[in-house]
C-alpha cells in the first residue's frame, strides 16, 4: 500500500423497498464467485456496497452506475445496502458482511484506532458539507461564538468537526451546551437550540423550503448565518470508499474487482455531473423519501462537493487527510473524549487503485476533473416538493 501526495427521516419500509427496488441485487458475500466482462456475456461478479444512510442523491452516483450499466460493463453485480442508522457502515465492511462502505473518514479513523483494518481507496467528497446554521440576529457568526451557546449536533460520529473547529479556536468544549438534535430543523426552529447541525445538501434545503409563519412566505438565505467547516481548521473529509485492507493485500482478485468497481463509480458520477436532473429522478425511482425540489437541490450540492477535483475524482489529498487526522487528534468532546488518540496506519488510505482506475478510464473521454463544471439553478418548493 502507498500513500500518494496528489491530491424528515425516511421510514425502514422505505429502505426495504430501495433495496429491492435495485435491478441489480445479487446474494454472496464474496467478490470470489464469477468473474468475467458483462459485455462479453460472462459471469457477473456479486458486490455488496453499504451506504451510510438511506438512498437519496448523497449516492447518486452508485445508483446511476447501476442504472446505466456501468458496473455491468466491468464485469460487477452490484448491491447497494441502504442504512437507516441501524447499520455502521464500517463494522459491515469489518466484519465481512460487505465488499465496499462508504462512511465519512473521521468516523473511520476512530473504529481503525479500534481495531478495523480498513482502507480508504476513493475520496469521493472533496470538501466538507457540514454546517452550523443560526438566525441571522443571534450573534453567531463564527466557532468563537459557541462559547456559552446552545450548540445542536446529531452525534453519533457527525459531531468531530464541531469540537476539531472548537479545539483550532482554543474553544474548551465545557464552555458550549451540545444538544442532540434531530436529523431535522425542527428544534431550531422552536428555538431549543441556538445554532443547528445542517448538512448543505439537507437540512440547510429543510429550512429553505419552510415556509416562515411571520411572513407566510419561505425562509430565505438572509434569515440565516451560516458557519461552513470547509472554512475552518475543524474541516474534516467525509464521503470515502472503504474496502477491507487485509483483502486488497492478500486477494489479487479482490484488488483487480476494486478497480472494476471504481471506474464504474467513476462513470456513475461523471454522470450525475453532467445529468443532474436525471440522476436526481434515479435516486427517487430507487427509494429516496424526499420530494422532487429537495432531491434535485441535494444533487446540485453533493456535486459541489465532488467537482471540481483537480487531481481527479476520488484522489485523497494528503494536505486535506492530514488536517482531518489533525482535527480528530485535537478534538475533544463535552464528556472529555476523544476521537483518535494516535496517528492512522500508513493503510489507513492508498490512491493506487483510484489511480489505477483513473488511467484506465483516460482513454474514454470521460471528464475526470469536471474543470469547468458549474452548479445548476434550484429552486426549493414548500416542502421539498
Amino acid at each position: 500500500m502507498r500513500h500518494s501526495t496528489r491530491r424528515g427521516l425516511a421510514t425502514g419500509a422505505i429502505a426495504l423497498a430501495a433495496v429491492l427496488a435495485l435491478t441489480a441485487c445479487t446474494g454472496g458475500d464474496s467478490t470470489s464467485e464469477g468473474g468475467g466482462d458483462g459485455e462479453a456475456g460472462g459471469e457477473l461478479t456479486p458486490v455488496k456496497l453499504q451506504l451510510q444512510w438511506l438512498p437519496q442523491a448523497q449516492f447518486a452516483g452508485y445508483f446511476a452506475a447501476i442504472d446505466q450499466g456501468f458496473f455491468e460493463e466491468e464485469g460487477l453485480d452490484v448491491e447497494i445496502i441502504p442504512s437507516g442508522g441501524d447499520i455502521v457502515p464500517q463494522d459491515a465492511l469489518a466484519n465481512g458482511d460487505v465488499d465496499y462502505a462508504i462512511a465519512w473518514v473521521p468516523k473511520v479513523l476512530g473504529s481503525i484506532e479500534a481495531g478495523a483494518n480498513l482502507t480508504d481507496i476513493a475520496q469521493i467528497f472533496q470538501r466538507s458539507g457540514t454546517l452550523q446554521v443560526s438566525w441571522a440576529d443571534s450573534g453567531i457568526e463564527s466557532v468563537a461564538d459557541f462559547e456559552g451557546k446552545k450548540i445542536g449536533s446529531w452525534g453519533f460520529g457527525n459531531e468531530w468537526e464541531i469540537f476539531a473547529a472548537m479545539a483550532a479556536e482554543g474553544l474548551d468544549a465545557t464552555t458550549v451546551q451540545i444538544i442532540t438534535q434531530d436529523f431535522n430543523m425542527n428544534a431550531f426552529l422552536q428555538g431549543d437550540i441556538d445554532a443547528a447541525q445542517a448538512m448543505t445538501y439537507n437540512e440547510y434545503a429543510q429550512l429553505l423550503e419552510t415556509v416562515d409563519p411571520d411572513t407566510g412566505e419561505l425562509y430565505v438565505a438572509d434569515d440565516f448565518n451560516v458557519i461552513s467547516y470547509e472554512d475552518t481548521e475543524g474541516a474534516m473529509l467525509q464521503d470515502a470508499i472503504w474496502a477491507d485492507t487485509e483483502r486488497l493485500e492478500s486477494d489479487a482478485e479482490y484488488a483487480e474487482t476494486t478497480v472494476k468497481f471504481l471506474k464504474a463509480v467513476i462513470k456513475g458520477w461523471a454522470f450525475s455531473r453532467d445529468n443532474p436532473e436525471e440522476a436526481a429522478e434515479i435516486t427517487l425511482a430507487n427509494g429516496s423519501g424526499w420530494g422532487p425540489s429537495h432531491e434535485l437541490w441535494m444533487m446540485n450540492e453533493i456535486n459541489q462537493l465532488i467537482w471540481p477535483a483537480d487531481a481527479g475524482i476520488g484522489i485523497i489529498d494528503e494536505a486535506a487527510w492530514q488536517q482531518t487526522v489533525e482535527g480528530a487528534l485535537a478534538a475533544v468532546n463535552e464528556t472529555g473524549a476523544h476521537l483518535i488518540t494516535e496517528e492512522p496506519p500508513a493503510t489507513a488510505y492508498s490512491n493506487e487503485y483510484i489511480q489505477q482506475a483513473l488511467d484506465e478510464l483516460e482513454s474514454e473521454g470521460i471528464d475526470l476533473t469536471g474543470a469547468e463544471y458549474a452548479p445548476i439553478e434550484v429552486e426549493l418548493m414548500e416542502g421539498g416538493n
